[in-house]
């Protein structure tokens, strides 16, 4: 079987920085829904469509087809009491990006005496990546998965 739209593809990964340098490496496979259904991003989707077991892609991704440019926008400093006492750098806070209201998860990145700089933006914005993946197994899509629009089982979804 191929893979096609409708079906559960499963990757090994590794995904590297623009100079090379290795960034992840999947210690277990990604399975996702092939299909457009924002399982993985559109550019290696894309790249996946017909290929079959044991094939490999290697997919060069800019900013925009990753993880978005880096917004500036999305960097702020914030007094300390807007925080729990023991706040540490790396730590993660859900908070609004006055964008749209819009929801966004913020990682603390400095904490002075009486300020907090968390940003928004994911950890690999605005930065050029390499995917490179082997097709590990491809299946057709149970009902469930393409009414939920995503993967159940082993490697999947398992709650809603």
């Amino acid at each position: 079987m191929n893979v096609v739209r409708n079906t559960v593809v499963s990757l090994t990964y590794e995904l590297y920085d623009g100079d090379g340098k290795l960034i992840e490496k999947a210690e277990a496979p990604l399975e996702y829904l092939h299909g457009g259904y924002s399982g993985i991003f559109p550019l290696v989707e894309q790249a996946l469509d017909g290929k079959a077991v044991g094939e490999t892609c290697r997919i060069h991704l800019p900013p925009g087809d990753a993880f978005g440019e880096y917004d500036a926008e999305l960097v702020r400093v914030e007094t300390r009491d807007q925080f729990p006492a023991e706040v540490n750098v790396g730590m993660q806070f859900e908070g609004q990006s006055g964008k749209n209201g819009e929801t966004v998860i913020y990682t603390v990145t400095d904490i002075a005496e009486d300020k907090v700089v968390v940003d928004g933006n994911h950890p690999l914005a605005g930065q050029t990546l390499n995917f490179q993946c082997v097709v590990s197994s491809v299946r057709a899509a149970t009902e469930e998965e393409l009414t939920h629009g995503h993967v159940h089982g082993p490697h999947g979804h398992h709650h809603h």
